[in-house]
């Protein structure tokens, strides 16, 4: 390693890359550091490889590290990631804590101890075209067709519905899409979603993780009949990580979709957004006995425990996080994490409806803090290809996943 350079992994995505760049170049001016950014863009495979099975951040190859709220658990078991208790008692962030909201502070924390510093979140919910529930023709054929009002779902039934309404290939919309990739965490987040919209639970009182619920079954038995029906989705969901779903639909392709709040608002600066003002979100729809929520994970500045330039890795984690670039990243395209951001009058003057994080923050469901969790997402990953993929009985596939956890 170049030892007059600070390397960090980050999460492959243009606004993060463009970002951090600026953020950076920012903090030299400010700082005169001697050292150079080495900024490597990974995707999720290759970045966990890289800092958790590869040991990069032990190793000294990493200095600072984007990691996601799935993996921070093993990261600290394991001695990736330094603590940063002593670094904020002698130089805290600008209005830290007070200015997070509590759900970006806590999977982070462990015996009281800080071990990373939140950069991007955004809930998942529903996002959805304004222009075409609004449009006075769409509702008029909806309710010749179906007998009702047009309206934003807030059942999953309702979602299908809608997203059967809204699918026309022949003009390249679809009703809906989802981001089906074999990824280990959208088929595991989706999972999620549908055992909580439902009533269900992943993790007993005595700390069971449970896959084999009615409420699982119910929920898997309907992500089956939406994943497969052609007359629904969009027809490249089973290829598509989160950001290329959110993506299709920043090009006018899906009237609706659950993802992450972030791909909403990129729809508004995106340069080559095709649905910009046209974009608003709501709760993720519900089954029944349930009620909508927003699955909450989020990505994290991590100081290595190997970096060679811990101090000015710290400094500038610090740095990135404070008002000014925290505002600067969301006007990139990401998300910022303070409070001061979502209420900005010129972030929501370009995202109209930003101020609704704080909203969505209130009503947040996170997956477990367990160090063993990315093998746990393994077999939930595996179970939901296998319930899109078969047509094998999902009572049997939820609970062979079961004896597979169980056995773990």
């Amino acid at each position: 390693m170049n030892p007059n350079k600070l390397r960090i992994a980050v999460r492959k995505y243009d606004p993060f890359e463009s970002a951090i760049a600026k953020i950076w170049q920012k903090f030299k001016d400010i700082t005169a550091c001697p050292l150079e950014l080495e900024l490597v863009p990974l995707d999720l495979h290759p970045l966990y490889e890289e800092i958790i099975v590869k040991g990069g951040l032990k190793k000294g190859d990493w200095d600072i590290t984007f990691i996601n709220t799935d993996w921070i658990t093993e990261a600290v078991k394991d001695g990736h990631v330094e603590k940063l208790d002593a670094y904020i008692k002698r130089s805290a962030p600008d209005s830290y804590p007070e200015n997070w909201s509590s759900s970006l502070l806590q999977m982070q924390e462990f015996d009281a101890s800080v071990y990373g510093l939140p950069m991007h979140n955004g809930p998942e919910c529903l996002i959805y075209r304004k222009d075409l529930f609004e449009s006075r023709i769409e509702k008029e054929a909806f309710k010749i067709k179906y007998g009702r009002e047009l309206a934003v779902p807030s059942t999953w039934d309702e979602f299908s519905e809608v997203a059967e309404f809204f699918q026309r290939p022949d003009k390249s919309i679809y009703g809906t899409v989802f981001a089906a990739y074999p990824d280990g965490h959208n088929t595991v987040f989706d999972f999620c979603l549908q055992l909580w919209t439902r009533g269900g639970e992943l993790i007993t009182k005595d700390g069971s993780i449970i896959l084999n619920s009615e409420q699982a079954i119910v929920g898997m038995e309907y992500y089956r009949s939406i994943l497969c029906n052609s007359a629904i989705i969009h027809p490249k969901s089973r290829d598509f990580d989160s950001v290329q779903s959110g993506m299709a639909f920043a090009n006018g392709e899906v009237a609706m979709m659950v993802n992450w709040f972030g791909f909403a608002s990129m729809c508004e600066v995106y340069e080559k957004s095709k649905v910009k003002g046209k974009v608003d979100i709501a709760y993720v729809p519900a089954g029944e006995e349930g009620e909508g929520v927003s699955l909450n994970a989020y990505w994290l500045y991590a100081l290595g425990t190997g970096s060679k330039h811990k101090q000015v890795a710290y400094d500038f984690m610090r740095f990135a996080i404070n008002a000014e670039n925290d505002k600067l990243l969301t006007l990139e395209g990401g998300i910022g994490c303070r409070k001061s951001t979502w209420i900005d009058a010129e972030v929501n003057s370009v995202v109209p409806y930003y101020h609704k994080l704080e909203e969505l923050h209130k009503n947040t469901r996170a997956l477990p803090k367990l160090a063993h969790w990315p093998k746990v997402a393994s077999v939930i990953d595996k179970l939901v290809l296998e319930v899109i993929n078969t047509e094998k009985d999902i009572e049997d596939i939820l609970n062979e996943a079961q004896l597979k956890l169980d056995a773990m």
